[in-house]
């Protein structure tokens, strides 16, 4: 029953609004999802099939109201190589399917993630790498655009380089209702918000081109829509552990990408609408739509930025606007094809243009200066390791170099105070983490040959955090040891004593215990 009333209680807020808002979607879906399943050298009806049911079961049982998700340019990339392996060592038509069988183990894995909570971990994504990952994505989708602006673009992420671009009034054509409609996307919220602002946009460009018949490229130049229901079958692939061998690796890349953008996308929209979503719900219902992807004939996907920014833009923020767009989507493919492949594409490239400038943080330029040099540092990083290549391997990326930079800064942060006693002792008071990055540092902060017989460290103001700490407590007790004198380790937390019964011989100490010494329960620990 729980589960039907949080579907009740973030189905819609506003029916009208999220209807429409998902009609926008939908629209802006369509060369997406052609353009992905051209990426991935499959048919077009596979990328579509895809947007709507991923985008359909994620609207439904996904930890995210509001989020959009179907076929997306990230996994595109990496499908296309499965693709083209696939029909080199198994024969002509046989990548299709060892691309859905592998989408379904994709889905499997991912619902393993949510099983056992892994979504939590994407709080370990530093805020530098969050702004890296939107700007990049930003540039992402702009650059995906520029092939519309050229009559032919070599195959490739960068073939619009040398692609031949537009020309004369058909260049014009194209800039003029591109500007047309970001125009009415900006200005038209300021007369009224009745209907999504991107949904009038299209409408209006649309409308223009085809009363004024003007000579402009679109959707139906991409590729037909028109399709029946999505087929029902399972895999056409042996089913041995060869296959399985074959697509694992190929899976958990997939696995990987998709709830690394889907879980991102979470949390910028979390950001956009003040509210909170439940990862690893979300890594459960990516994986349900994939699995039952892979069984439709559908190339998969994930959590998409720039659809899930126009829909929340367009008012989209219950299950409903998603359940829209999916089912929009799907009519398209049955009854409205002859339509839809009349809208200019040059009305979808303002759209998405609007969702490059919504969608890139513009603060970052005036960071420069007023932020650490290396969180600036990791935010660039992140944006262009995004672009050159793909945003999982941008984000792991970026957490890594930001750990590394937490670790030298706390390595920085150890010192002593030292104090000779009455009675002859002398005492080390520690300050700052005492971990494998700091433990050479630590080992330097004694004078073992000329300390007196009896010496004391106090851990009051310290913490030991990991093996390495326990390492090398040990060697510089070994060090006093040897040098006949004695060690005492003083004001111990409760974490710390445990690591040292735990590792038992590592440590021959004696402990100094404080029973009226507290510490502060970190629940992270």
């Amino acid at each position: 029953m729980s589960f039907f009333r949080e579907f009740a209680e973030t189905f819609s807020p506003n029916i009208k609004t999220d209807v429409l808002s998902g009609l926008t979607v939908a629209l802006a879906l369509v060369p997406e999802a052609v353009a992905f399943a051209f990426v991935a050298g499959v048919h077009p009806l596979v990328g579509l099939y895809a947007a709507f049911m991923v985008g359909l079961i994620t609207a439904c049982i996904g930890g995210r109201p509001g989020m959009i998700s179907g076929a997306t340019g990230a996994l595109a990339v990496v499908m296309v190589a499965l693709v083209a392996d696939a029909e080199r060592m198994y024969g002509d038509g046989m990548g299709l399917q060892y691309l859905l069988a592998a989408v379904v183990l994709m889905g499997v894995i991912q619902i393993a993630a949510g099983a056992l909570r892994l979504g939590k971990f994407i709080r370990l994504v530093p805020h530098p790498v969050m702004l890296g990952f939107v700007n990049g994505l930003a540039i992402v989708i702009f650059l995906a655009q520029l092939p519309q602006l050229q009559i032919s673009t070599p195959e490739g992420k960068w073939g619009w380089l040398s692609g031949e671009w537009f020309s004369g009034m058909q260049l014009y054509v194209m800039l003029g209702l591109i500007a047309l409609t970001m125009f009415i996307t900006i200005n038209l919220p300021k007369l009224t918000k009745a209907v999504p602002s991107a949904l009038a946009g299209i409408l209006v460009a649309s409308l223009l081109a085809f009363g004024l018949d003007l000579d402009t490229r679109t959707v139906g130049d991409l590729a037909s829509i028109a399709g029946g229901l999505p087929p029902i079958g399972v895999p056409d692939v042996p089913f041995n552990l060869e296959t399985l061998m074959f697509i694992l690796p190929y899976s958990a890349i997939f696995a990987a990408i998709g709830l690394i953008e889907s879980l991102l996308t979470v949390t910028v929209i979390d950001e956009m609408t003040n509210t909170r979503g439940r990862g690893n719900k979300e890594c459960v219902a990516q994986g349900t739509a994939n699995v039952v992807t892979g069984f439709i004939g559908g190339m998969g996907g994930c959590a998409m930025i720039g659809q899930s920014i126009i829909n929340v833009s367009s008012g989209g923020r219950g299950r409903l606007s998603g359940i829209a767009a999916a089912l929009f989507l799907l009519s398209f493919i049955l009854f409205a094809s002859p339509l839809i492949e009349q809208i200019p594409i040059a009305a979808l490239v303002g759209v998405m243009f609007m969702v490059v400038i919504g969608t890139f943080e513009w603060a970052s330029f005036r960071m420069v200066g007023k932020i650490p040099k290396h969180d600036l540092f990791v935010l660039v990083l992140v944006t262009v390791v995004t672009v050159l290549t793909d945003l999982a391997i941008a984000v792991i990326i970026g957490v890594v170099v930001s750990a590394l930079v937490f670790a030298w800064q706390g390595a920085k942060r150890i010192h002593v105070l030292s104090q000779k006693q009455a009675d002859g002792s002398k005492v080390y008071k520690l300050y700052g983490p005492l971990f494998f990055g700091s433990v050479a540092s630590f080992k330097d902060l004694f004078d073992v040959s000329n300390d007196p017989t009896k010496v004391i460290i106090d851990f009051a103001d310290s913490r030991v955090m990991d093996h390495s700490a326990l390492e090398a407590i040990d060697t510089l007790a070994e060090r006093y040891i040897a040098e006949g004198k004695e060690i005492h380790l003083l004001h111990l937390s409760q974490e710390c004593r445990t690591l040292l019964k735990q590792a038992g011989s590592l440590c021959e100490v004696n402990v100094i215990e404080d029973p009226n010494y507290k510490v502060a329960v970190d629940e992270l620990a």
